[in-house]
């Protein structure tokens, strides 16, 4: 039987490190809203019942990226005339297509996705500010690397600290700032490679708020215009900007990504640095270390840092648990004798973030 440990016997433990680092997965936003965050990607979220052909688009292309879907169906109605011609119904039909394929994507994000930061209560974000304190700010100059594309993280990190109460140290640089041709537009952009080193805050698959403009990596943002999550993904498909976030099944699949995309790379890369280092430690929060997010768990089979805090949610004995456990023990396995592993367990339920003391 595995010792599991509390989560704040976790974090005193943790103390003889220098730095610990916090690598969130789902469970993280099921903690706080259960009713809506029990999905795994938006591709299953997604409701195709009115267009069941639309799947097999998906399937002729081997993905699951909206993007990638959207873009071959446009990019195919204007090329039919050329290798079809006369048959502007298929044109006509791909082109609707698409479109459809854009309102399953924003209903899926709808869906499954709270409007605005005001449907979670001020006392479930300033918990989570606090459990961030643990990881980010000047009692720990840690960073956060989350697998989540919802917006849960970066509400928190932007949400007003308790005005009854001291307020709470955290560092919430994410790699972006004002664009230099319109500093005051409704969003902001990535600054590159060079300023994202000093970024503590990674969304290592993307994320709703991060849209691709093509000649840019734009993050938009609710202080600067308070509409509804629904309204600005709408405006931004409309202007053929999409969502980033890595939606494929596999492990590979993620990889191939993130290795295309510059911001996703650069985080992918932070966190790879950080594994290296001997006197850090990561904890593992909400994630069942499932074999398709090993282009990100093998970096910590690989890397250096001495200690490894997984959580589990209920019967330690449970299958699911078990799984987790061995799972773990494997990467602790893949070490060099040089550079071992330590794991330990911790029970989820005592560090909700949502709830956090």
């Amino acid at each position: 039987m595995v010792d599991l440990l509390s989560f704040a016997e976790a974090i005193s433990d943790s103390r003889q490190l220098s730095k610990r680092h916090l690598l969130l997965g789902n469970g993280f936003s099921i903690a706080c809203c259960p009713d809506i965050f029990h999905y795994g990607s938006l591709f299953s979220a997604a409701d195709f019942s009115k267009n069941p052909e639309l799947v097999k688009v998906f399937e002729v292309l081997k993905t699951q990226d909206f993007e990638v879907a959207i873009k071959n169906l446009e990019a195919g109605a204007l090329l039919t005339s050329i290798y079809s011609p006369g048959h502007v119904d298929a044109a006509a039909k791909m082109q609707a297509d698409a479109n459809a394929l854009k309102e399953i994507l924003l209903s899926a994000i709808a869906g499954n996705h709270p409007d605005v930061p005001s449907d979670i209560s001020n006392d479930k974000f300033w918990a989570c500010r606090r459990f961030l304190s643990m990881f980010l700010g000047r009692q720990n100059d840690g960073q956060v690397f989350t697998l989540n594309y919802d917006l849960l993280l970066y509400w928190t990190l932007m949400h007003e600290d308790n005005p009854f109460l001291n307020p709470v140290d955290l560092a919430t640089n994410d790699g972006f700032g004002n664009d230099e041709d319109d500093p005051s537009a409704d969003y902001v952009v990535w600054q590159g490679e060079v300023s994202a080193h000093s970024a503590k805050v990674h969304f290592l698959h993307g994320a709703l708020h991060l849209f691709d403009a093509g000649t840019e990596l734009q993050k938009y943002t609710w202080v600067r215009t308070n509409d509804r999550l629904i309204d600005q993904a709408r405006r931004a498909i409309n202007d053929n900007k999409y969502p980033l976030f890595v939606t494929e099944g596999s492990s590979a699949q993620k990889k191939a990504k993130i290795r295309h995309n510059a911001y996703l790379y650069q985080g992918f890369k932070q966190l790879t640095a950080n594994a290296q280092q001997g006197k850090h430690c990561f904890f593992v929060l909400g994630h069942s270390l499932a074999d398709n997010d090993d282009h990100i768990l093998r970096r910590f089979g690989t890397g250096r840092f001495s200690k490894l805090y997984v959580s589990l949610f209920g019967d330690p004995a449970a299958p699911g648990n078990q799984q987790i456990i061995a799972k773990a023990n494997r990467l602790a396995a893949m070490r060099h004798d040089r550079f071992p592993l330590e794991v330990a367990f911790y029970d989820a339920a005592t560090a909700n973030p949502w709830t956090y003391p």
